[in-house]
């Protein structure tokens, strides 16, 4: 057979094209604070649940940190039953993407598109290891959190989905 032909694209023929590379990630920070731990729950729990989202350039080129932030408060009848509180992060390689707003949007859109479902499992896990029924959170749309960022730092009013 002669070597020629066609063959799985290589790093060289895709030099050009943008590429988001998960490198690693991990929990930066857990927090469960369990006073309803004994609570006889009798109806569905009234869940606060807040996202934020950072994204900073890391040392190595091409290098970024992106940290997704999950804040859950459970109250049943008023009185609290959790506090969940979890930091992780993701570093990744973002390469032949030379535009900075491009940079961010692929960063705080795509990256926690990934992370998520391993946040997920994390809450639902250390609910569930809390005594409570495993809290399965609904999938985020990370674009109109996006949208809402750009909007609120262009002091434009948010419209609504």
């Amino acid at each position: 057979m002669s070597s020629e032909g066609t063959s799985a694209p290589t790093p060289q023929s895709q030099q050009g094209m943008p590429n988001l590379q998960v490198v690693g990630q991990y929990i930066k920070d857990l927090s469960f604070e369990n006073p309803g731990a004994t609570t006889n729950i009798s109806e569905r729990p009234q869940i606060e649940l807040a996202v934020d989202l950072n994204a900073s350039r890391l040392a190595e080129k091409d290098m970024f940190e992106v940290e997704l932030k999950i804040r859950v408060d459970a109250k049943n009848d008023g009185r609290p039953l959790f506090l969940l509180e979890v930091a992780y992060g993701g570093a990744f390689r973002l390469s032949n993407v030379a535009d900075v707003a491009t940079q961010q949007m692929i960063l705080l859109i795509q990256a926690p598109h990934m992370l998520f479902p391993f946040v997920r499992r994390i809450v639902a896990d250390v609910v569930r290891d809390g005594g409570m029924p495993p809290l399965m959170i609904e999938p985020i749309d990370f674009m109109a959190l996006y949208q809402a960022r750009v909007a609120q730092a262009a002091g434009q009013p948010q419209g609504t989905a």
